[in-house]
């Protein structure tokens, strides 16, 4: 787009159009070449376009308002469920609970790009179908194929969510990396909103005891499930309208957290030698390690998905590098513990899901680490890292999909 941009310097019809079909890399790669046309007078008024910074905090139409608060109101209803109905809690919050707030998500994105009709219908109906197949299954809460369907429908959903965030373009990879970056965006918004809206809890049922009047019961069953459920929908909004209230927060944090974890994750090595555990005979520790991987991984995606719209240093560079590189061993380990638990007591469901995901995220990490070892030699751009991430989301995707749908079935819903 760089190339494209130059040339159409002096053509404002085309200019719009490029900014049109992708914002953030137009943004992007704009900023890039600014230093170079810096002086001309349509250049300079495109610079103040992209980066006017408004502190005012933006509230969007009337129409996008009312379908957040509409979509909170939903939210909190299918979150009610069970009250309202002769339906157990034990049975609907496994099964349902990615149900209450990511379809309204996706609805929101889908209205917002636009989509068209045949890509809302494809969506409303893998959506339906979903969410048909896990109530229709057979009720066993200790079944272990049951509770692999509970835990990856949710991610499911949550690339059904990505897909409406993306747009028409599916294949677009700096968008699907904007779908990351909103993520973390989402959380930290999320966060502060859960955080505010516990004080103003807080200080309701205190206000409320100090008159005789104990509420506490009754405001966590109405107003709270409703909060909690429109919380993720709020920060949707907020991220979307007012991305400069999050957008200088969320790479700060990245910066942060990045050494932390490394630091952390090699005392943690060096205390699993010294404390004699044993990720092969010790299943409970093994399912910590394995989260706990997990965990790091997220980091290192939200990490790079910051880089591809900021830029990073040398030091982040080389921190992210080794990050990946000592998480490439904490996999090893656990996928070796995993593959040793499968030679000596037979493959589970648990297992294979277990195996399967180690093996993408091991191979996702070494094509990781080989693209910062060349940032860091100056032989690619810190932007391929983040497009190799971008790529291998269909991947895990195509994983999901099978522990989701296929486990269940091949066996017999043990």
């Amino acid at each position: 787009m760089k190339t494209e941009i130059q040339s159409n310097l002096n053509n404002p019809s085309a200019l719009e159009k490029l900014y049109r079909s992708n914002k953030s890399q137009f943004k992007k790669d704009f900023n890039s070449i600014y230093p170079s046309v810096h002086g001309d007078v349509i250049a300079e008024a495109w610079h103040e376009r992209l980066n006017f910074e408004n502190d005012e905090t933006n509230w969007g139409s009337k129409y996008e308002l009312s379908f957040i608060l509409i979509a909170g109101l939903i939210a909190g209803s299918i979150a009610k469920i069970p009250s309202w109905f002769p339906i157990s809690e034990d049975f609907f919050y496994p099964r349902n609970m990615g149900f209450i707030f990511l379809p309204l998500i996706a609805a929101y994105f889908a209205w917002k790009n636009n989509l068209s009709s045949k890509r809302v219908l494809l969506l409303a109906l893998v959506t339906l179908a979903s969410l048909t197949y896990i109530n229709l299954l057979p009720e066993n809460n200790e079944s272990d194929t049951f509770i692999l369907a509970c835990i990856h429908l949710p991610l499911v959903l949550w690339v059904f969510m990505g897909s409406a965030f993306v747009g028409e373009k599916l294949g677009d990879l700096g968008r699907r990396l904007d779908f990351l970056k909103f993520n973390g965006d989402l959380i930290v918004m999320t966060t502060l909103i859960l955080i505010a809206g516990g004080i103003l809890s807080g200080l309701t049922i205190g206000l409320f005891s100090l008159i005789g009047f104990d509420i506490a019961e009754w405001y966590m069953e109405n107003v709270g499930v409703f909060g909690l459920a429109a919380a993720p929908i709020i920060g949707t909004f907020l991220t979307q309208t007012n991305p400069q209230l999050v957008g200088k927060v969320s790479p700060v944090i990245a910066r942060i957290f990045s050494p932390l974890v490394l630091v952390m994750l090699v005392i943690y090595l060096i205390a699993i030698i010294s404390s004699g555990k044993n990720p092969y005979n010790d299943r409970e520790f093994l399912m910590i390690f394995n989260a706990m991987l997990i965990g790091v991984m997220a980091i290192i995606f939200f990490a790079l998905a910051e880089g591809s719209n900021t830029s990073k240093t040398k030091t982040e560079v080389w921190v992210l590098f080794l990050l990946s590189s000592v998480t490439i061993l904490v996999n090893g380990i656990a996928l070796s513990a995993i593959v040793f638990r499968i030679i000596e007591m037979g493959i589970t469901p648990n297992r294979l899901a277990v195996f399967g995901a180690n093996i993408l995220i091991l191979s996702n990490l070494l094509l990781i680490a080989t693209k910062l070892y060349k940032v860091i030699s100056n032989k690619a751009d810190i932007n391929t890292v983040g497009n190799t991430i971008a790529r291998y989301i269909p991947l895990y995707f195509i994983w999901l999909l099978i522990v989701t749908f296929l486990f269940p079935v091949v066996f017999g819903f043990a």
